[in-house]
């Protein structure tokens, strides 16, 4: 039984949700939930039993000394809540985990009973998978549904994916048929420089979910890293001549695939981000559900190498996955 005692009344919530693992390609979708955390201080209300998803030996607990006293910290998923504010004050429900290693259905189902508890009118599933793209061009985030009427009024895709799944589908699966809303945002990570962090593409991420909500995220740091992580690519591309030029082919395949009236769109969600930001005051999105802590307990959140020769295409499914890495990828 879900008990949710020290919870205030939400305002119209929506979950966020991100796993690590096979949908997590450079940690860009646990990152960008991660973010939201620290950014809007977000305090952890309830943490699912590890011992009913986890296999220890595939995902081990770590050992960790407080106060002289050794303590155990068991990977599991754990739920945080913030409150937004603004002139349209709403609450955010924070998902973050590991992919769990079975028992999927009623990992899936205990999740639904919290969105239930709690009210949530929307729940938006964060992922990234490693495409063909080249990282000198912005990443691609596509957002899609299993609900033709949410995919119209939302303006997403309605997916039609056939293949492997990891637990951003099934928990999307799972919503549809609950009756709950569910979207998947997905990024593009290039595969031949998968290795996390990506904030590039953690950025991307937020700020696709900025548009899909309609709400100012802060940013903090990610600008600057997004930058500095693009250079240390640029970088690393130009000592192996072979990488550059394959580069090189996925930038001109790039720009020959956008149409103007895509770049056109780009620039006026660019522009409605700008606004928004502008018109938020000081200090807003950033307080806890009352202001200050509240009565939860506080989750505390957990190089770049030289990039690998380019693997060869993936198999169908995902768009520009590659295979190879069964760490990281997507289905939708």
């Amino acid at each position: 039984m879900i008990e949710l005692e020290g919870v205030p009344e939400l305002i119209d919530p929506v979950m966020v949700a991100a796993f690590e693992g096979w949908n997590d390609a450079g940690d860009a979708a646990s990152t960008a939930v991660a973010h939201l955390e620290r950014e809007w201080k977000g305090e952890v209300f309830a943490a699912l039993d590890a011992e009913d998803y986890y296999d220890f030996q595939v995902n081990r607990p770590t050992v960790f000394m407080e106060g002289g006293v050794r303590k155990i910290t068991w990977p599991t998923t754990r739920l945080s809540v913030v409150r937004v504010g603004g002139d349209k004050p709403r609450d955010l429900v924070l998902v973050r985990g590991i992919e769990p290693s079975m028992r999927w259905r009623s990992f899936c189902n205990e999740l639904l009973g919290f969105a239930h508890e709690l009210g949530v009118e929307l729940v938006v599933i964060l992922g990234a998978l490693l495409g063909d793209t080249p990282h000198t061009r912005p990443v691609p985030v596509s957002g899609v549904t299993s609900d033709a009427e949410l995919a119209r009024r939302m303006d997403l895709e309605e997916t039609k994916y056939e293949g492997p799944t990891g637990i951003v589908g099934v928990l999307q699966e799972a919503c549809t048929h609950a009756g709950v809303p569910a979207v998947s945002l997905w990024a593009a990570v290039p595969h031949y420089v998968s290795q996390p962090p990506n904030p590039k593409a953690t950025l991307a991420l937020l700020n696709r979910l900025e548009d899909l909500l309609d709400l100012r995220i802060p940013q903090g740091e990610l600008p600057e890293d997004a930058r500095a992580w693009q250079v240390g690519v640029d970088q690393l591309a130009a000592e192996d001549s072979e990488v550059s030029e394959y580069v090189q082919t996925l930038e001109e395949a790039r720009d020959t695939a956008e149409l103007p009236e895509a770049s056109g769109e780009a620039i006026a969600r660019e522009f409605e981000r700008y606004l928004r930001r502008r018109d938020v005051g000081p200090g807003a999105g950033h307080a806890t559900a009352d202001g200050e802590s509240g009565p939860f307990r506080r989750d505390t959140p957990s190089g770049r190498t030289r990039p690998p020769k380019p693997p060869k295409p993936g198999p169908p499914g995902a768009p520009g996955a590659s295979e190879g890495e069964d760490t990281d990828g997507s289905e939708d």
